[in-house]
């Protein structure tokens, strides 16, 4: 085991003053190119085009953003079932079929299959405009607590 490529990889030399950063600075990032096609009951479509700086080493579309796209998207469609909050993840289960490269467009469509008084399940897929071959489908289960009064 290299100790030192384990540390290399997960420490990143370059600072940060991350107090210093705006708000919701990660949502932000991930979510710039971000534009909402379609909204209906239960139903989110949006449009989004990768940029490089959400590539990985591949230089494809980073994991961890789509897994970013999948949270807030599935979210939305929450509020598109006439829920007033979006509640707390309890689970993101995601499939990775096939990559996104810089430049491509793709369509991310969410749909709200269960809203209860206390779960919302919700299902996802994001697909290359160009052919349709899905590049990503995933399923987010969403405790919906009650906000604290306090």
């Amino acid at each position: 085991m290299e100790v030192e490529k384990v540390k290399g990889y997960l420490e990143n030399p370059a600072t940060i003053e991350g107090d210093k950063l705006p708000l919701r600075f990660f949502e932000r990032l991930i979510m710039h190119n971000l534009r909402v096609d379609l909204i209906e009951i239960n139903r989110v479509v949006c449009s989004f085009k990768v940029t490089p700086r959400l590539l990985n080493d591949g230089n494809y579309l980073h994991s961890g953003a789509i897994a970013t796209l999948v949270d807030l998207v599935t979210s939305a469609a929450v509020y598109a079932a006439g829920a007033a909050f979006t509640g707390t993840s309890v689970e993101i289960s995601i499939a990775f079929m096939d990559a996104a490269y810089a430049d491509d467009e793709i369509e991310i469509e969410a749909e709200a299959l269960h809203v209860g008084k206390a779960v919302a399940v919700l299902s996802i897929e994001l697909r290359k405009k160009s052919t349709g071959k899905i590049i990503a489908q995933g399923r987010h289960t969403k405790y919906l607590h009650l906000p604290s009064k306090i």
